[in-house]
């Protein structure tokens, strides 16, 4: 029973809540006055106002440019830096020696003398080269540090991974005779 009367007095709220709201929806259109196709073509058709004017008034700014100046380079590697031209023109090779791996020479004599020590390696193809001190050698930009009765010193430049240059001292010795 109590459900029913319920149902009973919840019914005449809703209508009239719906009457009401019908009511308010048609005293206001939705669109006043719609604007007939013709007049809305012959508007979009009517001249505009002279550009020049709006140009006139509007300031030009300045386009942005890209300033690098204190930036990193994206691009460039923080490991490794790039050799600089002078380097690289330092490491061109000049003569025939210098175009040579080191382990593709063989030294076969030495001679120790008051004018100066000397000595003679051979290449792969067995053509014999003599050296002193100072004679560019090696692919590696080395070159003879010094030159004793039983060896020759080859000093080579390198940068380590930190970029440091360093020196390594390669040895080449005179096989042992039997």
């Amino acid at each position: 029973m109590q459900v029913q009367s319920l149902r009973n007095s919840l019914i005449p709220v809703l209508l009239l809540c719906f009457v009401a709201s019908g009511a308010l929806a048609a005293s206001e259109p939705a669109r006043k006055d719609p604007a007939p196709i013709k007049q809305a073509i012959e508007k979009d058709k009517a001249p505009s106002p002279p550009v020049e004017s709006k140009k006139e008034e509007k300031k030009e700014q300045p386009k942005y440019t890209y300033d690098p100046t204190g930036k990193t380079d994206p691009f460039k590697s923080f490991i490794m830096e790039q050799e600089n031209i002078e380097d690289k023109a330092k490491r061109r090779p000049k003569t025939y020696l210098e175009t040579l791996d080191l382990s593709q020479l063989e030294l076969i004599a030495i001679i120790v003398g008051q004018s100066g020590n000397y000595a003679m390696v051979k290449d792969s193809k067995g053509t014999g080269h003599v050296i002193t001190k100072g004679t560019g050698i090696g692919v590696n930009g080395g070159f003879v540090e010094r030159i004793t009765e039983k060896e020759v010193i080859i000093r080579e430049e390198y940068k380590d991974f930190k970029g440091v240059v360093r020196y390594r001292d390669i040895a080449k010795k005179l096989p042992s005779l039997m």
